[in-house]
């Protein structure tokens, strides 16, 4: 199966081809995979310079935005009120609408909409830490909302709900990682009806059960595969019913009682990567091979929260202080690295590659501009110290970077 598989893998082939060049539809970018498509983007701003609009947001959010056509799209919690709010590519908001009643943040970077919202151009998929899902339309009507922890039980996190929706053919897809049971569930995308349930339950110790990671969908010539990151394992399923269909790990040889996982897994080359122990590896697992296995191991290059950028043959990885580093996907061999500035502040934000430059954005809003080919520092940007944890956002030339308290569009 998985030699087939790897015959094109597309990530999320869902959108149709022309739109792939004009919009953002999820937090990773049109390709699923960190990377932003072909444009001339900004490298140098600053509060005063090169900033086409800033729009104060309602209440706190830290998702990220997503672009369809003239929408922008966003999430927020405000007068305990779940919101989705869209706004036109001049910043002037367009509606807004209500989804069910807010659970706030625990932790300072969080809020209850951590979720980033997805679309495939017919519908807007929303998720909150209150547990409620649903699809919208363009206008802000809701299709329909469920409630995921009032059907299947609440919360059991320690921390707040981070994982994004990810979207199948027909459904769209939630992967609950706790303390307690553990499942994938796949709603469909028209009725918001449970087309299916696949439990999740593995043998990690304690907070390691516990798990922030947004799924991936492999797309193999229309037979999907989901590929999900947590609770010290690496695990694919049939898209269709949900149904293991391998296993990789543990990732936790040891039994760290509190490696929980945030960062996301990503793919290049038929090679997934996946890191892990709160930053300290990155795992190289090969998916040619009829059953998947480890290719490599690499330590002290990838982060607690970041997830990498994988494109052609090559990852650019992160760590939560700076330090950056493109490897080879299949050998694992180090490019070229380069440290940032140290700051109190670490990155929380995943790098998101345009052109021929690595964006990383810091918790304080200062956006560092590399180059991908050697590592040279091209640029660092300022905003106004607002606190950031979201990615960056690329379509038609701008760059959009959501803080806590506002949304900026940098750009002509």
């Amino acid at each position: 199966m998985m030699k087939q598989i790897l015959a094109a893998l597309f990530l999320l082939p869902l959108i149709n081809s022309t739109a792939i060049g004009e919009n953002w539809t999820n937090w990773r970018g049109p390709s699923f995979n960190g990377v932003a498509t072909k444009g001339d983007f900004p490298t140098s701003w600053n509060v005063d310079q090169n900033i086409s609009w800033k729009l104060e947001l309602p209440g706190v959010g830290s998702s990220t935005p997503v672009v369809w056509e003239d929408n922008i799209l966003v999430t927020a919690n405000d007068g305990g009120f779940n919101l989705v709010i869209c706004l036109d590519r001049a910043g002037k908001e367009q509606w807004r609408t209500q989804v069910g009643s807010s659970r706030g943040g625990k932790h300072r970077k969080a809020s209850g909409s951590n979720p980033s919202p997805i679309t495939d151009g017919e519908a807007i998929y929303v998720y909150y830490k209150s547990g409620d899902l649903a699809a919208l339309d363009f206008t802000g009507k809701i299709n329909w909302v469920s409630n995921i922890q009032e059907s299947h039980g609440e919360d059991t996190l320690w921390w707040d709900l981070g994982t994004s929706p990810v979207l199948t053919k027909d459904s769209v897809v939630i992967a609950v990682m706790q303390t307690g049971p553990s499942f994938l569930l796949a709603i469909d995308k028209k009725t918001g009806k449970q087309r299916w349930k696949s439990e999740r339950n593995l043998d990690a110790p304690l907070e390691a059960a516990q798990s922030y990671s947004t799924p991936m969908v492999i797309n193999d010539n229309g037979k999907e595969t989901l590929v999900v990151l947590g609770a010290d394992y690496v695990t694919g399923h049939d898209a269709g019913d949900g149904k293991e269909l391998w296993r990789v790990g543990t990732l936790n040889p040891n039994g760290e009682k509190y490696w929980r996982s945030i960062a996301s897994p990503v793919l290049s080359d038929g090679i997934l990567l996946a890191p892990y122990a709160r930053g300290k590896t990155l795992t190289a697992i090969d998916l040619t091979k009829d059953k998947p296995s480890v290719a490599f191991t690499i330590d002290g290059i990838c982060a607690d929260v970041p997830t990498p950028i994988a494109m052609n043959g090559a990852a650019i990885c992160t760590t939560d202080r700076g330090l950056v580093t493109k490897i080879d996907v299949k050998t694992g061999k180090q490019i070229w690295q380069t440290e940032l500035e140290k700051a109190r502040m670490s990155f929380s934000a995943s790098p998101i590659l345009a052109g021929n430059n690595v964006y990383l954005t810091r918790e304080d809003g200062a956006t560092f501009v590399v180059n991908a080919e050697n590592g040279d520092l091209v640029a660092k940007n300022t905003l106004a110290e607002e606190f950031t944890v979201s990615t960056p956002v690329f379509a038609d030339g701008q760059i959009l970077v959501r803080t806590m308290q506002a949304l900026y569009c940098i750009g002509k």
